[in-house]
């Protein structure tokens, strides 16, 4: 029995009459259901703890910022930024540890803390969903398309947490200290940054969202690689066109300063080679099996 009759075969197995699908969809929703409500929960009650965390990069481009002032420097270091933000180098003596940030609506601070829990469950209960999503969609695919689909259950969450952490540690920091740095204060003339707290984590959740949506590159094209629907040869050859689409993906979701923008876009040309070897190993893998089947028994 060759490969294709034997997944035929597995899938004609797994056959089950529609109202057998709908009650297995209604189980694994109501699942998925439980684990964001218990997320969702988990993070409201963790939620003032939870802003403090997302608030110390703003903390530590304040506190380099005073430095920097009070030094009367117009730039900062960008490594030592980076070291403080991670907790690599304490607080500059003289610079202010302190941040205010303002809520100008009665209920403003509760819907940002609903906020904020809402977005941090759908992190925690992320590897339920796709774990559900998995387990339901599995018995409709061959035998080598489970075991390619499943390591990119693992791979989407890694990589999205390596664009929240790009956000958090480089990112907001830079971001944070540009608007410190475009306050005036002179001749009797004072532009300070009051910024709200809704405002604020809004920005946050909005960067970690899209830097992590733009680091699953890889996963998306090697998903259509492995479909054969793109090749790394067509990848290749649209590399310059690949680039420039970046850029303006880039230039869309990161704030309007050059630095930002390369921070997104380095980081997406670099996930786009690795898509492309990506494609190209299985492109390589593909070559050796249809080769070991075309050989006589």
């Amino acid at each position: 029995m060759s490969r294709d009759e034997r997944d035929e075969a597995e899938i004609e197995a797994s056959r089950a009459p529609l109202m057998d699908h709908l009650v297995e969809l209604r189980s694994r929703l109501l699942v998925c259901v439980i684990a964001f409500v218990a997320a969702f929960i988990l993070c409201f009650y963790f939620a003032a703890q939870i802003q403090v965390f997302l608030i110390k990069p703003f903390q530590a481009a304040a506190a380099l910022h005073t430095v920097a002032q009070n030094q009367g420097a117009h730039g900062g270091n960008p490594f030592e930024l980076i070291a403080v933000t991670a907790g690599l180098r304490p607080f500059p003596e003289g610079g202010m540890s302190a941040v205010e940030l303002i809520a100008t609506a009665p209920l403003e601070q509760l819907f940002t803390k609903m906020k904020i829990a809402g977005f941090g469950a759908i992190i925690l209960a992320f590897p339920v969903l796709a774990w559900q999503l998995y387990r339901f969609v599995a018995p409709g695919l061959y035998r080598n398309e489970k075991g390619a689909f499943l390591p990119f259950l693992f791979a989407a969450p890694v990589l999205f947490l390596l664009g929240a952490a790009l956000v958090y540690f480089v990112m907001l920091p830079f971001v944070m200290w540009f608007s410190l740095s475009q306050q005036i204060n002179a001749e009797g003339i004072s532009v300070e940054l009051m910024t709200k707290i809704s405002e604020y984590l809004n920005l946050v959740t909005s960067l970690i969202l899209a830097f992590g949506l733009c680091f699953q590159l890889p996963v998306v094209t090697t998903l259509l690689g492995l479909a054969g629907i793109v090749s790394s040869k067509a990848m290749a050859a649209g590399r310059r066109y690949a680039i420039v689409a970046v850029v303006a993906v880039a230039a869309v979701v990161t704030p309007p300063d050059p630095i930002s923008q390369l921070m997104l876009a380095v980081p997406l040309v670099i996930l786009y080679e690795i898509s492309i070897w990506c494609v190209r190993l299985i492109e390589l893998r593909r070559k050796k099996e249809d080769a070991a089947e075309a050989q006589p028994a």
